[in-house]
């Protein structure tokens, strides 16, 4: 698969969408790790996550692209409320397609505090998502993190698609690191906390929907890639 191809991709998704801003993006969460101090009361989560992918690369990539154009998308990622191109630039020399986004998620439910701070009960997350694929390396690097309330909490998701060392021709492995830094509420530490959490089960729940209809969608090329090698050799 050329970067030239991933650029003809279509991915404006856009669904009815109200509220306000707020904090969520992602779709990853293990091997966790929390760090505070005494002095800012600033609250870290962070994650590791591994998957593979028993599909080639290129296919890997492509169900990535069309994660959220597909028709089914809606219905299954219904935490995604909007996704734009901001901007795609292709280089010559690498064949490295560049490649910025904004999506606006629908964020957990927050405490009655903030939802007077924030007003509304509605929140809604945007975020921005750079990205660059080297189909000459077989590489696609993503970093995503929230543009909404960063005064609040901060979310950082850096995902990468490589060829599975095991089998680099059949199989996709996906990595994930993801940090949640809630920011000082001084006496309120409980409140972060739980404000924290709550992020964290949405980015639990939403990773795997996330990991199963790429999924899905890597099935749906496999489908049509033998359908199309079945309809040569016919001819």
């Amino acid at each position: 698969m050329s970067a030239a191809h991933l650029s003809s991709q279509k991915d404006k998704h856009s669904l009815h969408s109200k509220g306000h801003s707020c904090i969520l993006f992602g779709q990853c969460s293990q091997s966790q790790s929390t760090a505070s101090t005494p002095e800012n009361l600033e609250m870290v989560r962070a994650y590791k996550h591994e998957h593979i992918y028993r599909h080639p690369w290129d296919r890997v990539t492509t169900a990535s692209w069309r994660k959220f154009t597909d028709p089914d998308t809606p219905a299954v990622l219904s935490h995604v409320l909007d996704v734009h191109t901001l901007s795609r630039r292709l280089d010559a020399a690498s064949g490295c397609l560049h490649t910025v986004r904004s999506i606006t998620v629908r964020s957990p439910s927050l405490p009655f505090f903030l939802r007077r701070i924030i007003g509304g009960e509605a929140v809604v997350c945007h975020c921005i998502e750079t990205s660059v694929v080297d189909p000459r390396a077989r590489s696609m690097e993503i970093v995503a993190v929230n543009a909404s309330l960063r005064g609040l909490i901060e979310v950082e998701e850096r995902s990468s698609y490589q060829p599975h060392p095991e089998n680099p021709d059949g199989w996709t492995l996906l990595r994930q690191d993801t940090s949640i830094r809630c920011k000082p509420f001084k006496a309120l530490a409980a409140v972060a906390e739980k404000v924290e959490q709550r992020c964290v089960e949405r980015f639990q729940h939403n990773s795997v929907k996330g990991r199963e209809f790429v999924e899905r969608i890597c099935k749906y090329l496999e489908a049509e890639s033998s359908a199309a090698a079945a309809g040569v050799t016919a001819s």
